[in-house]
């Protein structure tokens, strides 16, 4: 049976919101079966709590943001995307402030941290979250048409391709598929990190975004080249991220996905519009579990053996 997964103890580390700048303490703590990921303000009094959710999300510049009872909870999507690469199905992550700490740009801290907690499983089926029909959501016309869609796929794949018009990106291949059938996470996306333009800051800056940006903390590019000494992770690591942040965006349906992903220049927005769009279509998906590894996509039966530890 494929199960449940928490977290063996409790781990914590400190860093910068991205976007606030603001110092951050992040506590992750182990979750009872059925919790879900469930992020804390516990700066908050009294705390207030934020399950994991498509429909929690609230605003999605350069970010997915969770919204409760009118507290924020910001850039959870690479957590999110650690949690789903190493099939963490509960967990409590507490934080400090408004924003999840950045680290350094990419998942790579966060799936650290849960290897050093070590991976529980718990005495209950994992489930998921079956599409049965392709399900679309497109945005602009014509060359600026962005879309994404959720696809039947016996086990979990991403097909992501970006256009940002810019000497770095395009000198990188902006296309790029993932199917975790054939390779783990912890190789192939978990230290794509977070990217932006010089000439983009001072206008983030200007609606309190970027503020804790930095080299240390994202690939950043002038108006020709990378600034970064160390220049790329992956040769194509812009595209890899993409599809870093889109694993994070969709885990917050509640469940992984049994299915193929295909998109064009999509983004938090219209990621989380796609998982709001299936949401909307009960004949399009199913929940599911497995009772034996032989019946499970291998996407999944991967997450259940030692591989994703040791690459």
């Amino acid at each position: 049976m494929l199960k449940q997964r928490t977290i063996k103890e409790k781990v914590c580390t400190t860093g910068v919101g991205l976007h606030s700048g603001t110092k951050v303490v992040l506590t992750l703590r182990p979750a009872a079966i059925g919790t879900g990921i469930v992020f804390r303000r516990v700066d908050l009094d009294p705390v207030v709590e934020f399950p994991s959710s498509a429909m929690a999300v609230g605003d999605t510049r350069m970010a997915s943001v969770l919204i409760q009872d009118g507290a924020r909870v910001s850039t959870v999507e690479h957590l999110m995307s650690a949690c789903a690469g190493l099939g963490i199905d509960n967990l409590y992550v507490d934080v400090s402030a408004e924003e999840i700490p950045i680290m350094d740009g990419s998942a790579s801290s966060f799936v650290y941290l849960l290897q050093q907690a070590g991976v529980q499983e718990q005495d209950a089926a994992k489930k998921f979250i079956r599409v049965v029909k392709p399900v679309e959501v497109r945005d602009g016309k014509g060359a600026n048409e962005k879309w994404a869609r959720l696809v039947p796929h016996d086990g979990f794949k991403l097909d992501f391709f970006i256009e940002f018009n810019h000497p770095a990106v395009d000198g990188t291949a902006q296309r790029a598929t993932v199917d975790f059938g054939d390779v783990t996470y912890v190789q192939a996306i978990a230290r794509a990190r977070t990217f932006g333009f010089m000439q983009d800051v001072e206008m983030l800056r200007g609606i309190g975004l970027a503020r804790g940006g930095s080299l240390e903390n994202a690939i950043v590019m002038d108006e020709y080249r990378i600034l970064n000494a160390d220049g790329l992770r992956y040769d194509d690591e812009f595209v890899r991220h993409k599809i870093l942040d889109a694993i994070g965006d969709l885990y917050l349906v509640g469940h992984p996905l049994v299915a193929g992903y295909e998109a064009h220049k999509s983004g938090h927005a219209l990621n989380n519009l796609l998982l709001r769009e299936l949401l909307a279509h009960p004949d399009a998906y199913e929940i599911v579990t497995y009772d034996n590894l032989a019946s499970a996509p291998e996407s999944y039966v991967r997450q259940m053996t030692h591989e994703w530890a040791l690459n």
